[in-house]
């Protein structure tokens, strides 16, 4: 778990997991770090993600972005899940690419205050992590150095050296990338999801994915073109207003966006990502409602066997807007998205 003033970290079996009583943290350790007043441990990294793995370890990886500087950073945690459990030194991939904090995506709205108000949201690691083959795999939205563009950035990170194998960036010079989520099958077979928006006539905040394979030396190749699974229903997203008026105060998006892979068939990949739906007011069906843009889920099935296809269909899922509001944190030298 994770909040701005700090955070508990529990690392569990799989068994503890799927335990048929369910899981608990009796009898393991738990570290707690408080963030950020006198004494606290910057070393954490912020929103830390458990690193999925099937290995049959009692080591837990963890990954996440740095406190103190733009960088991913890496630790262990031996004897997970277990009251002897250990929070090993900290590692901070300072030989990165460095990149910038992120502003608001754009979009092709008529409202010309709402062209650009999509929060992409910070540079913290996406979901989910997942280590294969001794690799562990990540996503995060940043911005390029020098650029006005937020980019998918995908890192790839030796689990035993913490190396850096491979990193790469997911966008282009008229559209920002955000909201990335990565899934990586037994043969290294790699996809990413994530939305897309932009000012120009295919600016709706859209849904897409890639795929790659893992070459040898860990850095991957792209195995077909961008895949276009869903276009919002609106070119004006926004939330806490009326359609047609100003955006007022945050405009937040996401967090719905997960890779995984089928349990049944390794080459098969299921995604969900978040699009924009019609406006919530009674023209459009909704009577009562609060005039803010609607959203739904979107599913989609990709199968990375042979040449990648996807397979979709629509789940539905009503709302009033996205009323969470994520922790942030901010870093001396560096302003606020």
């Amino acid at each position: 778990s994770n909040s701005f003033k700090g955070t508990t970290l529990n690392v569990l079996s799989l068994a503890n997991l799927v335990a048929e009583s369910g899981p608990t943290t009796t009898g393991i350790v738990q570290f707690v770090t408080p963030c950020c007043d006198a004494g606290s441990d910057f070393t954490r990294g912020f929103a830390i993600q458990g690193v999925n793995s099937d290995a049959n370890t009692t080591t837990g990886k963890i990954i996440a972005v740095s406190i103190e500087a733009n960088a991913l950073t890496r630790y262990n945690v031996a004897n997970a899940g277990t009251a002897g459990a250990t929070r090993g030194a900290a590692t901070d991939f300072l030989g990165f690419a460095d990149y910038q904090s992120n502003n608001p995506a754009r979009q092709p709205s008529p409202v010309l205050a709402n062209r650009r108000i999509i929060d992409t949201s910070d540079d913290r690691v996406g979901s989910s992590a997942w280590e294969v083959n001794g690799r562990i795999y990540s996503v995060h939205t940043v911005t390029q150095i020098g650029t006005d563009y937020t980019v998918v950035r995908y890192d790839v990170i030796d689990s035993a050296t913490n190396t850096v194998l491979a990193e790469g960036d997911i966008g282009d010079a008229t559209h920002d990338y955000f909201q990335g989520s990565i899934a990586v099958n037994e043969f290294g077979q790699v996809v990413i999801g994530y939305n897309r928006s932009g000012f120009g006539a295919d600016g709706k905040i859209s849904f897409l994915a890639r795929t790659y394979n893992t070459n040898p030396d860990g850095t991957l190749r792209s195995t077909g073109s961008e895949l276009l699974l869903k276009v919002s229903d609106t070119n004006d997203y926004h939330n806490g207003s009326l359609d047609g008026q100003a955006a007022a105060g945050r405009q937040r998006w996401g967090d719905y966006s997960a890779v995984s892979v089928d349990p049944t068939s390794a080459h098969k990949f299921w995604l969900i990502g978040e699009y924009g739906r019609e406006p919530n007011n009674a023209a459009n069906g909704h009577p009562g409602g609060t005039g803010g843009t609607r959203f739904g889920t979107y599913i989609a099935s990709v199968d990375v066997g042979s040449v990648p296809e996807p397979a979709t269909w629509a789940l539905m899922i009503g709302g009033f807007g996205f009323v969470g509001v994520a922790a942030r944190r901010r870093r001396s030298g560096f302003a606020s998205a």
